[in-house]
């Protein structure tokens, strides 16, 4: 099918699905489909699908990564491109996921299912203060990023009668998305509402993106939900914003150091759920993934431009 022979799967893949899998979804892809180990040779591979990003990738004479995720900030842009690698990610997946994911946040503070879970735990039978529970119709929730994460989450929460914004680089119309701002209104956009999404890549200009002034615009009784990447937000101003009263509680995904240190006082706020960087997992991950990197073997063959392609 592809006059690429030889693709490699890196084992950093069993982190998400494992390599095994994935390797025997796409036997029929190419004439020898591998699992590349750290001991092994990269070099005798074409393409490489892989979760980890390995300086020795550079010299491998590959012509092709797929990272696995659509994050990409790990690689080294300048580095692939003055060593003739392009570099693919699998954007346009997480949609569905990522959307449950929050939407299963805000029910979670909404309808208090944490706090019932942790009185389970304790076998206590309370219930919460009379004006604590609150439906998600008609509350508001601010998308930060509109992309395919964004726009997840934005078809999800309207559905459930929620007031949707959004802040988006290029303002224009997003479906589901009542009004969206600029980035340079990211402080106004984020007044007043019940929800603050973010689902931004993370670039130099969304570094730190949420930091203590935009925590002090937010209203005190609003959530701050992050399936962005950890660094996209201020931690420490964060953690102090919580521990000020400033929000409601935060549902985080994705953090600035990953595993979450167990000193983090992150792990101790009644308000705050961690996930372990999952907000995109579903077992058909591996089927969505070898689909993309499907379609670019076949664009290769073809001689066409590859779809994700980051570098």
């Amino acid at each position: 099918m592809s006059r690429i022979s030889t693709l490699g799967v890196h084992e950093s893949v069993d982190d998400v699905f494992p390599a095994t899998v994935f390797r025997d979804a796409l036997a029929d892809a190419v004439p020898s489909v591998r699992i590349v180990d750290d001991a092994d040779d990269v070099s005798t591979c074409d393409v490489l699908v892989t979760f980890r990003y390995e300086d020795r990738f550079l010299d491998a004479g590959l012509d092709w990564i797929h990272s696995i995720q659509a994050g990409v900030d790990r690689f080294p842009f300048e580095d692939l491109e003055s060593n003739g690698i392009t570099l693919t990610n699998s954007t346009g997946i997480h949609g569905e996921s990522v959307g449950e994911t929050v939407v299963g946040y805000m029910l979670t503070f909404a309808r208090r299912l944490h706090v019932y879970l942790h009185n389970q735990r304790d076998h206590e039978w309370t219930t919460p203060a009379w004006d604590e529970p609150f439906t998600l119709n008609g509350r508001s929730v601010c998308v930060v990023g509109l992309g395919t994460l964004g726009r997840g989450i934005a078809s999800r929460a309207s559905a459930l009668g929620m007031r949707v914004t959004g802040v988006k680089r290029t303002v224009e119309p997003v479906p589901d998305v009542q009004q969206v701002h600029p980035q340079d209104e990211l402080l106004s956009a984020v007044e007043g509402v019940d929800f603050v999404a973010l689902a931004c890549p993370l670039t130099e200009e969304t570094h730190h993106l949420v930091d203590e002034e935009v925590l002090a615009a937010m209203d005190d009784g609003s959530y701050l939900l992050n399936v962005a990447r950890g660094s996209v937000i201020d931690e420490d101003a964060l953690v102090e914003a919580l521990r000020g009263g400033e929000l409601a509680g935060a549902a985080l995904d994705v953090f600035e150091e990953e595993p979450l240190p167990a000193d983090s006082p992150l792990w101790d706020f009644e308000e705050v759920l961690v996930t372990p960087h999952k907000s995109g997992s579903t077992w058909e991950y591996y089927q969505l993934v070898g689909e993309l990197v499907y379609e670019n073997l076949e664009r290769d063959e073809r001689g066409e431009e590859l779809i994700n392609r980051v570098v």
